[in-house]
């Protein structure tokens, strides 16, 4: 069963930085999108940004200009570059890899806790 290795969350002063990475535990073929997605307490999971396997990028609003998302195709990893980090970005962050042809696959990764303090 594949899974996804996420690193790098931690405890970070407002101003701060921190950079995600999640690698895939084997090889996923035909990927469509991979992914980093994030949930506050007592809010719904909400997408962060999204990075196509053609390269098209996708940011919500909140973290437009201040995060960067990449990815290494080939070694089946997913990047977040985290700049300017405000405490309202506090949340566990989570990886995700859409794959497939016919059918869509979701993977998720566990979860890796991003704490901006004030």
């Amino acid at each position: 069963q594949v899974q996804l290795v996420e690193s790098g969350g931690g405890l970070v002063q407002a101003g701060g930085a921190l950079r995600l990475s999640c690698a895939a535990s084997e090889t996923i073929f035909n990927i469509r999108a991979m992914g980093w997605y994030r949930q506050a307490p007592g809010k719904q999971r909400e997408l962060v940004a999204l990075i196509t396997s053609g390269g098209s990028t996708q940011y919500s609003v909140p973290v437009k200009g201040r995060f960067t998302i990449s990815s290494d195709n080939a070694k089946n990893t997913v990047y977040l570059q985290m700049n300017g980090l405000k405490p309202e970005d506090t949340a566990v962050y989570y990886c995700n890899i859409m794959a497939g042809n016919i059918y869509e696959y979701n993977y998720w990764g566990q979860g890796t806790q991003v704490t901006v303090s004030a």
